[in-house]
């Protein structure tokens, strides 16, 4: 009778370690750098397992720099930036060494892929060979209160999925110890 309930009771147990993984690799942070140039207003979205300290941009060199922060050896990151920032070409340098991310394009935004080993600070520069592409450049408006990064963390539904299953399981187990103990 009580090995009904200690069966459910130790898988509870045992899945939660399998799912506890696939929850740290997924969770990811995502930051919104907010770029003002030309007069113009640009976000670029970076969800990754690592952490955005600064970033710069150079509209003369056409490059964004990206200060990276990780406690991982193992990174994994996307990168999406509007083609009409920054476009054409792109040449990446991780840590001052030349670096061949995945790189997927359509007319309005760069998709990269970054895959890297390495926890500490690292720095990623991106170089494009247009600039304002489709856009002209016009007289710089200041912002008063702008917040150039951004940040909030996201996390699948995992822990939500295991609840939703074990709990039902245990009240189940429940269930059927005091229905066996009536008869």
């Amino acid at each position: 009778m009580k090995i009904v309930f200690l069966i459910p009771l130790v898988l509870l147990f045992v899945a939660s370690p399998v799912y506890g993984q696939l929850l740290s690799d997924a969770t990811g942070l995502v930051n919104r750098l907010n770029v003002q140039t030309g007069g113009h207003a640009f976000e670029i979205k970076v969800t990754s397992n690592f952490d955005i300290s600064d970033f710069n941009f150079d509209k003369n060199s056409k490059q964004l720099s990206l200060y990276l922060n990780s406690g991982l050896e193992n990174n994994l990151g996307e990168i999406l930036i509007p083609q009409s920032l920054l476009g054409g070409n792109f040449t990446f340098y991780l840590n001052d060494q030349e670096f061949f991310p995945t790189i997927n394009s359509n007319e309005k935004i760069t998709f990269v892929t970054l895959n890297f080993t390495g926890s500490g600070n690292n720095k990623l520069d991106i170089f494009g060979t247009t600039y304002l592409d489709g856009l002209t450049e016009i007289e710089e408006i200041p912002l008063e209160k702008s917040t150039p990064l951004q940040k909030e963390e996201t996390m699948p539904d995992t822990i939500g999925l295991l609840l939703l299953i074990g709990i039902p399981i245990v009240i189940a187990a429940f269930v059927i110890m005091k229905i066996k103990k009536r008869k």
